[in-house]
């Protein structure tokens, strides 16, 4: 069974943590970079845009590389790649853009805004 973090940032620059497992999980399974999905999945009302992700050990999710396996690709700028100058290119391990069990956490565009509550400051706690 497949479990995932999500997180979910919205046009505000703000963004939330969700866990999903097993059934709810199941839903994007086999689901590629750019897709959009029903955001009551995660108890929010409108769409989600998935924009990317990565694998347990950290490696991202690309969107122009197809399929769900680990590759070595020859990168020139972009995702999975830091700090390149130009004309240079590097080969780098990137992960295709289809999500499998394998990823651990993927990032997703709220179309609405997120509400977000504040964790109580520490002098409210000591009332």
């Amino acid at each position: 069974m497949a479990n995932f973090k999500l997180t979910i940032s919205d046009k505000k620059g703000k963004s939330q943590s969700k866990e999903l497992k097993d059934k709810e999980a199941n839903v994007l399974v086999g689901m590629h970079v750019g897709n959009e999905v029903d955001a009551t999945i995660v108890g929010l009302a409108g769409k989600l845009k998935i924009t990317g992700g990565s694998d347990k050990s950290g490696i991202p999710m690309r969107g122009d590389v197809y399929g769900s396996a680990r590759k070595k690709v020859l990168l020139s700028k972009g995702i999975g790649l830091k700090n390149a100058e130009k004309g240079q290119r590097r080969r780098r391990l990137i992960r295709g853009s289809t999500i499998s069990e394998e990823i651990y956490q993927i990032n997703c565009a709220y179309d609405g805004e997120l509400k977000i509550e504040e964790a109580p400051k520490e002098e409210e706690k000591k009332a």
